[in-house]
């Protein structure tokens, strides 16, 4: 996988303040929401390139159907004696 870009972007601070209200709201980071929203102006426009990877999902992957739930003590169901 190819490293990511680094890019230094310089914001009004109330446009900064706006999104990164906004980021909150949508339990996103801000760089996470100026890419979502780069992102979502991209396609709209029909310019998003068809080699453009998919944003990495971030956090605790989800549960897979088939695992059992744990108690909070780290024991699954099948676990008791």
């Amino acid at each position: 996988m190819s490293e990511r870009k680094k890019v230094l972007l310089r914001l009004d601070p109330a446009v900064h303040d706006a999104i990164a209200r906004w980021a909150g709201q949508e339990l996103r980071s801000t760089n996470a929401q100026i890419e979502f929203l780069l992102r979502q102006a991209l396609k709209e426009a029909g310019r998003m390139p068809k080699t453009a990877r998919d944003i990495p999902r971030r956090g605790r992957p989800r549960k897979r159907a088939d695992e059992k739930p744990e108690d909070p003590d780290g024991s699954s169901d099948g676990d008791r004696t």
